[in-house]
């Protein structure tokens, strides 16, 4: 029973976050200021897609099962709310306090996950159990040292909440409030050290290779420092280039394991491709920051950089992931096929990629055209994504 009510918000949550990505690249293409846009990418999108798989998978790593699955919905009730909120207060015509109640319902949500999965793993909370599976025991060692780093991600989430919380209220800050500490606190280290962390486990399952055990061990600890590094040091300074050498060295970490794992495996599902895409436009995204710890940075390639890593890095991993848990081929329905897949991810990478060089050369055509094509990606995305789990609920529920 409990099982079946989490696995079934689960779903919800991911079909919200594939709304929230069509909402964000609507916004991207009709000139929506920049923190709404960061709003629906970052909250929307992003987010509700790590809540509704660690719901599932966290407990599973840690050789739990998810114990309170009645908060899932008063969950997702205050993360939508205060996505939705927190986006309209953005606008400078809208009252203060809409931006007030979509923080406090964000955080309100933050402290319901977090406590759900805490009381889950209440018994196990360093990972030691890891759930490794008899027939990979080979993997125990890399899967042990993984699960030392959500908790990590999950600081990272309760700071970049207080944070978010205290900058429209009269809470202490621990920071200047600067938006750029904000994203660099929750979507590098929030979002950034999980996708590290559960992909170190995930990419050697889906490629059936044996995990390449030493980039683990170094993309781990180096992407977990480096996002409060970024975040207290923006935009100078001896700490600020640590930051940014330790968040090079993770990503390009990340991305050399999954290459050394699509090398070595024979699987080449559609899926796979988009994680392959998305760990190396993240690897072009450290290089640009690089450039921008020793060099300085121009608006056009502040806008290429976080580009590449929300539609790049984490848009193209989250989508290539999420067909691996859901390959569309599974479906029932017209277009559900990997070809369909395969015409998402191509459409989303180039997109990113047209938009990436209009910024560079400084073509506003291009970087429209490329918005155009990554939002008809989106769409195809939300259409076969959502179709398959409504499709799947009803089979569960039938």
């Amino acid at each position: 029973m409990n099982r079946g009510t989490t696995s079934r918000w689960s779903r919800r949550f991911v079909i919200a976050s594939a709304f929230f990505f069509v909402a964000w690249r609507v916004g991207e293409l009709v000139g929506i200021a920049h923190q709404a846009a960061m709003t629906l990418a970052l909250f929307g999108f992003v987010f509700h897609i790590i809540f509704g798989k660690a719901y599932l998978l966290i407990p599973s790593y840690f050789e739990r099962v998810f114990a309170v699955p009645r908060a899932m919905p008063v969950h997702f009730a205050l993360s939508s709310l205060g996505t939705v909120l927190l986006t309209l207060g953005s606008a400078a015509s809208v009252p203060p306090l809409v931006s007030l109640f979509g923080a406090v319902a964000w955080s309100l949500g933050v402290v319901i996950f977090l406590g759900g999965l805490g009381w889950s793993v209440r018994g196990n909370p360093f990972g030691r159990e890891t759930g490794t599976g008899s027939i990979r025991l080979g993997y125990e060692r890399a899967d042990r040292f993984a699960n030392l780093f959500p908790p990590v991600s999950f600081a990272y989430l309760a700071l970049g909440s207080y944070e978010l919380l205290a900058r429209t209220t009269t809470l202490p800050a621990l920071t200047d409030g600067y938006l750029p500490r904000l994203s660099h606190l929750l979507g590098a280290g929030a979002a950034g050290v999980l996708v590290f962390a559960l992909g170190s486990r995930l990419l050697p399952r889906f490629f059936d290779v044996r995990p390449p055990t030493p980039f683990i061990f170094v993309v781990l600890p180096t992407g977990a420092l480096a996002p409060i590094l970024l975040a207290t040091n923006l935009w100078g300074g001896f700490w600020f280039r640590v930051g940014a050498v330790a968040e090079a060295t993770a990503m390009v970490g990340f991305a050399t394991l999954t290459v050394i794992c699509f090398v070595r495996s024979d699987r080449r599902r559609v899926g796979l491709y988009g994680v392959l895409a998305g760990s190396l436009a993240g690897a072009i995204a450290v290089a640009l920051g690089l450039s921008f710890a020793f060099d300085g940075a121009s608006a056009a390639l502040l806008a290429a950089h976080r580009e590449l890593n929300l539609l790049g890095f984490l848009g193209l991993t989250i989508v290539g992931l999420v067909f691996q848990f859901y390959p569309p081929s599974a479906g029932r329905f017209l277009g559900a096929s990997e070809q369909s897949a395969g015409v998402v991810v191509a459409a989303l990478a180039g997109g990113l990629a047209i938009e990436v060089v209009g910024l560079g050369v400084g073509g506003a055509p291009v970087v429209v055209a490329g918005n155009v094509v990554s939002l008809l990606g989106t769409l195809g995305y939300a259409f076969l994504l959502t179709r398959l789990l409504v499709e799947i609920g009803s089979r569960r529920s039938g």
